[in-house]
């Protein structure tokens, strides 16, 4: 699967190749299909898996769209590691384990900036929702950009 993949977003590359490089625009088309592929996950189970009804696990009952939340974040953090080990971040030598819980890490503080930004701009500085988002969005993927790079998918000196 991976060599189709990254056949084609590579034969795009040269259309952009001035503004960015190889590793940049891999990792923002596989995060934005990842991106995209949450959204819809987190739409249909929203809607047909959960019916809009409470979740109940038996020492909790999550709101439907907490627990769509729950399940589309697994799709993109399993899918999203896997782009990023195997499509946008080849080259580096840490161990998988290592990666992938590296990568938790990075994840989950990545969500926490989310809420945190998101609650900041709306519930203090009175933004609109769906401009704080937006704007949410770029600052989480730049900065999960740099975690990645520098962080979950390194190349270590030591081997």
């Amino acid at each position: 699967m991976k060599k189709p993949i990254v056949g084609i977003i590579d034969t795009l590359f040269p259309i952009f190749s001035r503004w960015v490089p190889l590793q940049t625009f891999r990792y923002l088309v596989c995060g934005g299909g990842n991106t995209v592929l949450g959204l819809l996950a987190y739409f249909l189970v929203y809607q047909y898996w959960f019916g809009r009804q409470l979740v109940d696990v038996g020492f909790f009952a999550f709101k439907p769209h907490m627990a769509a939340l729950f399940v589309s974040s697994m799709v993109s953090f399993s899918i999203g590691f896997l782009l990023n080990k195997y499509v946008v971040f080849t080259d580096s030598n840490l161990k998988g384990r290592i990666q992938l819980f590296r990568y938790f890490l990075s994840f989950s503080f990545n969500v926490v900036f989310n809420y945190i930004l998101l609650k900041c701009m709306v519930e203090y500085l009175h933004w609109p929702a769906m401009a704080s988002q937006m704007l949410t969005t770029v600052l989480v993927i730049s900065m999960s950009f740099l975690i990645q790079k520098n962080f979950s998918f390194k190349i270590s000196k030591n081997s």
